[in-house]
């Protein structure tokens, strides 16, 4: 039976431990080929910056890169933080991506700085347009993918090239209600980032929802929820392989965002009683199980969120079991292969 949910994939290009920044770059090809042959609908590369421990700055380049390793899997970002960057040159890169690999580009955007301040600053460098433009921004970014009319008039003549015959498919990621309100307004797609367990996302998709203006692009809205899966055989199993990412987030809360540790790492690892108590709050983000457990959970939080469009995070030291992780939530699911 082919599952009802639409399931998809978010990479981070994890450095991991002992590893490099260019096995991180081939996992991530190797995990979105994999995906693809599983059957998932869509991959999404995330953008960060002046970090060890995340590969993936150019979300950009990367999709170049996987959409050329694949064939039939829609490639994206999730999500270019545009507050950084020109939105003439974002639709540039994008329609670019629409010619070469036509009916496959998801443009996800973002408005965190994806970094610490001052290297938001570096990023921002040379610019003195903050993030109060970002729905002037957004405005020109769709003016300049559709040939439409920019917010600026000097801008009138100016078009994005080359242009495709489609437009990448729009949408916005967010963790807060501020994204959400992005999205409805400029009648996105949005994608609530509840791995992050920030806050719990149901009021602020409803709001997307109840609030949503029909676009040119897409006359109704479209929801999507992304979340934290390690799944393996066996309950006791996928506890032991996500002990690294208890590690990892406990480290990030202190400004170490560095290489994703092994479990043995994790293991030998002596928590403090108030570092016990971040893990444990951080655990309530993230679905750890077998597959029955697995899949039972992701469809709760597709009903707590009333979406049928769900996207995985997983990350393990080990790639090949992140790998599997993503084959037993097929199998749970009965995803078709392409």
């Amino acid at each position: 039976m082919t599952s009802s949910l639409i399931l998809s994939v978010l990479d981070q290009s994890p450095i991991r431990s002992g590893e490099t920044a260019a096995d991180a770059v081939n996992q991530t090809i190797a995990l979105a080929q994999a995906t693809e042959r599983l059957g998932y609908h869509r991959f999404w590369l995330a953008e960060h910056h002046n970090t060890d421990g995340l590969a993936g700055c150019a979300p950009e380049i990367m999709i170049t890169r996987v959409a050329a390793a694949t064939s039939t899997i829609r490639v994206g970002s999730g999500g270019v933080m545009i507050n950084h960057y020109s939105p003439y040159k974002l639709a540039e890169m994008f329609r670019l991506l629409e010619v070469m690999f036509p009916g496959r580009i998801d443009l996800g955007l973002g408005r965190a700085p994806g970094s610490d301040p001052r290297t938001a600053q570096a990023l921002a460098y040379g610019s003195n347009i903050g993030v109060d433009y970002i729905p002037t921004k957004l405005h020109d970014l769709v003016a300049f993918l559709t040939d439409t009319e920019p917010s600026n008039d000097a801008f009138r003549s100016v078009h994005a090239t080359p242009r495709p015959e489609t437009v990448p498919d729009l949408w916005m990621l967010g963790s807060s209600n501020g994204g959400g309100s992005f999205a409805a307004h400029f009648g996105f797609g949005f994608s609530f980032a509840d791995f992050f367990g920030v806050m719990d996302g149901t009021e602020v998709m409803a709001s997307y929802y109840k609030n949503y203006q029909p676009s040119a692009l897409y006359p109704e809205p479209r929801g999507n929820v992304c979340v934290f899966v390690v799944c393996a055989e066996t309950t006791a199993e996928a506890k032991r392989l996500a002990t690294s990412r208890d590690l990892w987030r406990l480290r990030i809360d202190k400004g170490d965002i560095g290489p994703f540790p092994s479990v043995g790492e994790a293991e030998a690892y002596e928590y403090q009683p108030y570092e016990q108590a971040q893990v444990e709050a951080h655990r309530h983000s993230a679905i750890v199980g077998n597959p029955d457990e697995v899949k039972q959970q992701i469809e709760d939080v597709a009903a707590r969120y009333g979406v049928n469009d769900i996207s995985i995070v997983t990350i393990c030291h080990d790639p090949k079991a992140g790998i599997r992780s993503y084959e037993l939530v097929a199998e749970a699911f009965g995803l078709a292969p392409p």
